[in-house]
């Protein structure tokens, strides 16, 4: 675990979320679906997601069918939603090409 990763609280939560298009918190968990025109874009949105989770030290629980990834995000040592869930999630979107 980072020493400077940390649980959020529900204001800064929500804030964070305001600013991830396509994301919302379950279960103590971010959640998105994203959609792409094929399986080789929704491959290569995996690979650059998994390069962007190696830099942070923070992996997805994902899994993908032809041109679909689901994706949740959550610390597993803290227990809920962390800054690193927030900095994988703009990261994803970045690499989706989603601004916001």
């Amino acid at each position: 675990m980072s020493p400077d990763n940390q649980l959020l609280d529900t204001e800064t939560l929500d804030d964070a979320l305001a600013g991830l298009v396509g994301w919302r918190c379950e279960s103590q968990r971010l959640r998105a679906r994203f959609e792409f025109r094929d399986f080789p874009a929704a491959m290569a949105f995996m690979v650059r997601s998994g390069y962007a989770a190696e830099r942070l030290g923070h992996h997805p629980n994902w899994s993908n069918v032809y041109n679909r990834v689901e994706v949740e995000l959550w610390s597993h040592d803290l227990g809920g939603v962390s800054r690193l869930c927030v900095e994988l999630a703009r990261a994803m979107n970045h690499a989706a090409g989603i601004e916001g």
